[in-house]
This record gives structure tokens, C-alpha cells and sequence, in this order.
């Protein structure tokens, strides 16, 4: 982490550090020659992690009063957040932040994801069962939900080392793993599911304009969906080619209902639905970072909604 350590009276030091995401988080009694004219100096340390903060358990401390400061300061999780400008002069605003347990945390997403793919996994595996013994399903469809099967397993495979990470090996590696699991499960799992039925009811429906409505609906949905909050995609940074393969993957459900719908090979459609999940899984596991997008785009600090 990076500190700083600065008098009390240097406000424009303060207010710099403060407007960069340093949080004040002790104050030294003995300043020596440190600051502006020496006296009590505060320790500012920038902050990596996005806290959630206590609306209600905000003050405010005067400048001029450093032993006040430093008893707000006491507490571990007290920190300085702000300077503001009040009628008896600038005063600091102390905060106090939420403590969270992160071994709780972590074991809850860890517990979330197994539940997750083990619940997908069935149904995938319930839609594969009845392709074997249907003879309406294509024969790339089953394909896709044979590998959406295998993906799907190794994503709960590795949800499930992810628990074995936090109990026993402690490698601080459970960030990665997730980030390979929530890969595997969405890429692998999710999205080919969620494709092939539109194409499935193409090849057993026998109404041209509601499989094709179906099939729109459903990339909508997609695209909306890939575009949102909510998606793995959004955690990370997306260029001109990874936005070119959301665009290819929304559109999956609507070119392979068309290609079943016209009695045309479909198996164009399969092949390049497989190439554009297994290029945008081998380019959020290997060519991006972390899953950190969110925290970039939020403050240091907020209030928990």
C-alpha cells in the first residue's frame, strides 16, 4: 500500500491525498519538524479495496483540535475522509467503515457457485437426456449441449476447489479460481443453454414466425443481458473484438432457429457459436486481468443501498 505522512495545518497536502483515494488513518502526537510547521502529523494510506461506510457514524473535527482528532482516530476502523470548510475554519470529517468478514464472504460465493452450476448442470443434462431419445433434435444441438455439459462440470469442479482453497490449501489464489469458475459456467454453461432452446423449438415446432419470435426474444434478451451489470462480461475491459463476439453471441439464437426454420445445414451455426464461446473464454481467462471492472468504476468508499 502506498502512505503518507503529513502535518495537520498542511491542508492542501490533505486535500490532494484525499481527492486521490488516501484515507487518514492515525495521527503521530510528537510532529517534530514533519508538516507545516511541525506538531501532530496524520498517516494517509490509499486505498485498494472499495468499503462500504456508516451513513450515521460521520463527524466532523476541527483542525485546531488534534488531540479530538486523535481520539476519533482511536478505533480501527475510524478514518479521515474529507476536509471541509466550516465558519470556525476547516474541519476533518471521520468515518467509520463497515467491517466484513472476508473468510465468510468468500465461503458464501464459494457456496453460491457450486449451487449454481450443479443446479445448470442438471438442467443441461435433463435437456441432453431427451435429445437422446428424440429424433426432432439436431444433431448439432446435441453437440453444444454435450460441451456445454463438460464445461459446465469443470466449472463446478472448480467451484469446488475454490472451498478447498479457503479451508485447507490458503495458496491466496480464490480470486482466480472464481474468475475461472463464473467463466466456465457463464461461456460454457449458461449462454450455449440458453441458445439452443430457440433452435430446439425450431426443429419440433411447426410455426415459422413463432420460432422466429422466440429466437428474437431470446437475443434480446441475451444482448441486454451481456450489455448489463450484471454479466461476467462487464468485470472486465472489452475492446473493439470482445464487443464483435457479444454481438456474434446474441445473434447465435436467431441465425441457428432461421437455419432450422428453412431446412438449411445448421451446422455453421453450431460451429461458429462453439468458436465464439471458446475465443471469448480463452480471452477473460487468459488475456484479461482479474475481475476487477466494478470496483474501477466505483469510489473508494460508499454507502452500503
Amino acid at each position: 500500500t502506498i502512505s503518507a505522512v503529513i502535518g495537520i495545518g498542511d491542508l492542501d497536502s490533505a486535500r490532494f491525498l484525499l481527492a486521490c483515494g488516501f484515507i487518514g488513518t492515525r495521527v503521530f502526537r510528537s510532529g517534530g519538524a514533519g508538516g507545516a510547521g511541525g506538531g501532530p502529523r496524520i498517516q494517509y494510506q490509499h486505498k485498494l479495496r472499495v468499503d462500504y461506510v456508516d451513513p450515521d457514524a460521520r463527524h466532523l473535527v476541527p483542525t485546531a483540535l488534534p488531540e479530538q482528532l486523535a481520539d476519533s482516530l482511536a478505533p480501527d476502523d475510524h478514518a479521515v475522509t474529507g476536509l471541509v470548510t466550516l465558519a470556525d475554519g476547516p474541519a476533518f470529517e471521520i468515518t467509520r467503515f463497515e467491517r466484513d468478514d472476508p473468510a465468510s464472504l468468500q465461503s458464501g460465493e464459494a457456496a453460491a457457485g457450486i449451487a449454481f452450476s450443479g443446479s445448470l448442470l442438471a438442467a443441461i443434462t435433463f435437456l441432453l437426456g431427451i435429445s437422446f431419445t428424440s429424433d426432432r433434435f439436431p444433431d448439432d444441438v446435441r453437440l453444444v449441449l454435450i460441451g456445454a455439459t463438460f464445461s459446465t462440470m469443470l466449472s463446478l469442479i472448480v467451484y469446488a476447489s475454490a472451498s478447498g482453497e479457503l479451508a485447507r490449501i490458503r495458496a491466496n489464489s480464490f480470486g482466480r479460481i472464481m474468475k475461472w469458475g463464473n467463466v466456465l459456467s457463464e461461456y460454457g454453461g449458461v449462454l450455449p443453454f440458453l441458445i439452443s432452446l430457440p433452435v430446439i423449438f425450431a426443429g419440433v415446432s411447426h410455426s415459422r414466425w413463432m420460432t422466429m419470435v422466440l429466437a428474437l426474444v431470446v437475443s434480446v434478451s441475451i444482448a441486454g443481458y451481456e450489455w448489463s451489470e450484471f454479466s461476467i462480461a462487464h468485470r472486465f475491459r472489452n475492446t473493439g473484438p470482445g464487443a464483435t463476439l457479444m454481438v456474434l453471441t446474441a445473434l447465435s439464437p436467431l441465425f441457428g432457429a432461421a437455419a432450422v426454420t428453412t431446412g438449411s445445414v445448421s451446422w455453421p451455426w453450431a460451429l461458429l457459436l462453439i468458436v465464439t464461446l471458446a475465443v471469448r473464454t480463452w480471452l477473460y481467462l487468459v488475456r484479461r486481468g482479474p475481475e476487477g471492472g466494478i470496483a474501477k468504476r466505483r469510489g473508494q468508499w460508499q454507502i452500503r443501498a
